[in-house]
């Protein structure tokens, strides 16, 4: 993977011959994203490809720590399914898959597992696969984003277009959870939209046309990309590079956050390496705002306890007047774990 510095003319130059040298003059790479409802759709897309594809397809399905993905698409498809490996080198008419707890990375002509920082709090997540992808094969890459929710794949698929590649997004129509094709309509400049059932032939198309030019790659895309492979740890030169500081805090490890304008696109990087779509932080806001809730409703719940405990004490002991006041403080505890809970209802699903 690239790393920070700006690469020279002769190095951009040196990329076109590198693809080349892969046997990649055509669309050779295809890069997958999905999230919510993504088994189905990948299962119905991976059946439908033909075999005799002239690209590698590269899966990032968001999953937890245990994943069966890669065997399920293998007894779909048509072609050979594995899950990815470091420095296996990219195939034709291969399909690999990225398993639980690792970013999936192209470097030149073969894959990196990496267990770099989550983005959009997911591990193996879409956004540095796309990214990778558009730093080693430029034009040649064809990205798509398939059903799921919030925004994962947005911003990697806006690098694969700034990058000389192809924009695929499924119909969200079409999609069982169509916010992250809605997420990449909005914000990229999407070459085709299709439904699932047209999609295996569109891909098979764009892979047998010739590939674009590959444009110099914007020193922010390789940074990014030197992050998730863990070739990047420089602070100074992330936060001189990235963006401006914001006023929240990274969710995962509560460090300061950079705010990231990209294009249409507001992105949120801390300099640990996290990365968030703007949809993404408030998600987790809202997830600690709830956590915290919680946490206060079982503390009051706990103190209004406590006090009635200590009256009844108090009452058996015939200290009636301690008794009224943690009889009344109970109250108080009470009355305020209510208020609490109510507030923990009223909030939207």
């Amino acid at each position: 993977m690239a790393t920070a510095a700006p690469r020279s003319e002769s190095e951009h130059a040196g990329q076109s011959e590198k693809v080349r040298a892969y046997g990649c003059e055509n669309r050779c790479i295809v890069a997958i994203g999905a999230s919510a409802g993504g088994l189905d759709a990948l299962k119905r897309l991976v059946r439908d490809i033909s075999p005799d594809i002239p690209a590698a397809l590269l899966i990032v399905q968001h999953v937890g720590l245990t994943s069966y993905l890669g065997d399920i698409l293998g007894r779909a498809a048509n072609m050979p399914v594995a899950n990815a490996a470091s420095g296996t080198k990219v195939k034709n008419g291969h399909i690999f898959v990225a398993p639980p707890g690792a970013h999936l990375l192209l470097h030149d002509d073969h894959m990196l597992l990496r267990r770099g920082p989550r983005e959009n709090l997911a591990r193996p997540a879409i956004d540095p696969l796309f990214r990778s992808a558009a730093c080693s094969f430029g034009g040649s890459v064809i990205g798509v984003v398939l059903t799921g929710s919030l925004s994962d794949g947005t911003a990697g698929l806006r690098a694969i277009k700034i990058c000389g590649g192809v924009s695929v997004v499924q119909d969200p129509d079409d999609a069982a959870v169509p916010d992250m094709p809605l997420s990449a309509l909005q914000n990229v400049e999407v070459d085709h939209c299709v439904a699932l059932s047209e999609m295996a032939g569109l891909l098979r198309r764009l892979a047998s046309e010739l590939a674009g030019p590959t444009p110099e790659i914007p020193p922010v895309i390789r940074l990014e990309a030197a992050i998730a492979a863990q070739e990047h740890s420089t602070m100074e030169q992330t936060e001189r590079q990235l963006g401006i500081p914001s006023p929240f805090v990274c969710p995962e490890c509560h460090g300061p956050l950079w705010e990231i304008e990209d294009g249409p696109i507001t992105r949120y990087r801390c300099h640990t390496g996290h990365a968030f779509g703007a949809d993404v932080l408030m998600q987790a806001q809202a997830d600690d705002a709830e956590q915290a809730l919680w946490s206060l409703l079982r503390a009051h719940q706990q103190r209004a306890e406590l006090a009635k405990r200590t009256a009844q004490r108090e009452a058996a002991r015939e200290r009636h007047s301690l008794a009224s006041q943690m009889a009344t403080r109970a109250a108080e505890h009470e009355a305020d774990a209510k208020l609490i809970e109510e507030i923990i209802h009223r909030r939207r699903p």
